[in-house]
């Protein structure tokens, strides 16, 4: 197990470049299998997950390299084999899957994912595209096994009962070798499908409409990989740095943005009074002062992302007034809010809220990263406070920012990952 250990108070200055979006890669990387070549990635960040789905390829003779920021995967002598159960149970984006080996094979099995526990995230909905696609699924005491018969998949029309980013991508996957026309309505509109449409696209998929609430995929045999893909921003370590920076910089350049991307996270620090300049693919951010309490309500794309509510929390804790967030997304998605209190924020929960009031001093502690974007909000948080602070299960900010020690410490702050003395329990 790691450990963050950062010391506080310092002002922060300088420019950061921001990586590869991890939700389009935890999607691409399991997409890569669908191809009839082998591919290439650009912008890959490192982190866990990365190492992960390696790993889980390597299970299927998926031979991958990763150096600098390129990730070279080989497909072309897959073979069906059972997935390492800690790596899947460790990635709930290994869900994906299911959907790249249905397209592939024309069945799958796989253990229910893992991942970052933040309330019910129930795959219901991946489900009941599988079987309008002709698969049939049984669940097996939390291992899932999904077949075709001789048929294989077929197109159909398929409404999601709820905007789902994870099922309309796998959707995606399952439907693009699949014969005939399949018709996905109520998809999610977020900015990483359409970058997994547009690599699949690329290959020769014919997938339409990404990027909207209708997506039309027409299967196609073949999928062959004639070019380098390169990955999205990552709109969510963008937001991080850009809260990190109104909280606790003296002027940071924040690069390679895609600002469209972050409109909705943006137009609230405007709100804020956060000093804010927006170029073609960066932002600065100057020292920020007199701040104004806002409300947060998350939504899906366009809207608030729910990844973004738990970063932006310490920066609110700066704000005159009382703040107030509301997840429509993961309402359970509170783990950060014990913490930060650890450290004195006046923070609560408040039936289906979270309120912050004004906070004048954070000191060090002790806490826990629960999961990704909650250790990303102590990570803040610690920045802010005097004295240091330690943040267990690091491992979890790990696998969501990459190079995360190499960017703070040149923006002037003062951290460190060290190995964990505690064990791991099972």
């Amino acid at each position: 197990m790691k450990k963050m250990i950062i010391h506080g108070g310092r002002r922060l200055s300088g420019s950061v470049n921001i990586g590869g979006a991890k939700n389009s890669t935890v999607a691409l990387i399991p997409a890569a299998i669908l191809a009839d070549t082998p591919v290439k990635f650009d912008m890959v960040p490192d982190i866990l997950d990365v190492h992960n789905l390696m790993l889980i390829l390597e299970s299927m003779n998926v031979h991958s390299k990763f150096a600098d920021g390129v990730l070279t995967i080989d497909p072309t002598e897959i073979v069906e084999a059972p997935m390492p159960s800690r790596a899947i149970k460790s990635l709930r984006a290994s869900y994906y899957f299911m959907g790249a080996l249905l397209g592939r094979f024309g069945r799958a099995t796989i253990t229910f994912p893992g991942g970052d526990n933040i309330g019910p995230r129930p795959i219901d909905q991946h489900i009941k595209a599988f079987k309008a696609l002709g698969a049939e699924v049984k669940d097996d005491h939390g291992t899932v096994h999904i077949t075709t018969g001789e048929g294989g998949l077929h197109g159909a029309r398929i409404f999601l009962d709820v905007v789902s980013v994870g099922a309309t991508i796998n959707t995606i996957l399952a439907a693009v070798k699949a014969t005939g026309l399949t018709t996905i309505e109520n998809a999610a509109k977020e900015p990483e499908i359409v970058d997994i449409a547009t690599f699949l696209n690329n290959m020769g998929a014919h997938v339409r409409g990404a990027g909207t609430d209708v997506i039309r995929v027409e299967g196609v045999p073949v999928l062959r990989a004639t070019n380098v893909h390169t990955i999205i921003p990552d709109r969510i370590e963008a937001g991080t740095f850009l809260s990190m920076a109104a909280a606790v910089g003296d002027g940071v350049h924040i690069n390679n943005i895609i600002p469209e991307h972050l409109e909705s996270f943006t137009a609230k620090l405007i709100e804020m009074g956060v000093d804010l300049q927006i170029g073609e693919d960066s932002a600065y951010v100057g020292p920020s002062k007199n701040l104004k309490a806002i409300q947060v309500k998350t939504m899906p794309f366009p809207g608030f992302a729910t990844d973004l509510q738990q970063p932006i929390t310490p920066l609110l804790l700066t704000a005159k007034g009382s703040s107030v967030i509301v997840d429509t997304i993961y309402p359970q998605r509170l783990k950060h809010v014990p913490e930060l209190q650890k450290m004195g924020a006046k923070i609560r929960p408040e039936k289906d809220m979270i309120v912050v009031d004004h906070t004048d001093h954070l000191r060090g502690a002790q806490v826990e990263a629960g999961e990704i974007r909650a250790g990303a909000s102590l990570m803040i948080a610690a920045l802010m406070a005097d004295g240091e602070t330690t943040i267990n299960n690091a491992e979890n900010i790990l696998r969501g920012y990459g190079s995360i020690v190499e960017k703070l410490t040149g923006l002037n702050a003062d951290v460190k990952i060290e190995d964990s003395d505690r064990v791991e329990e099972f």
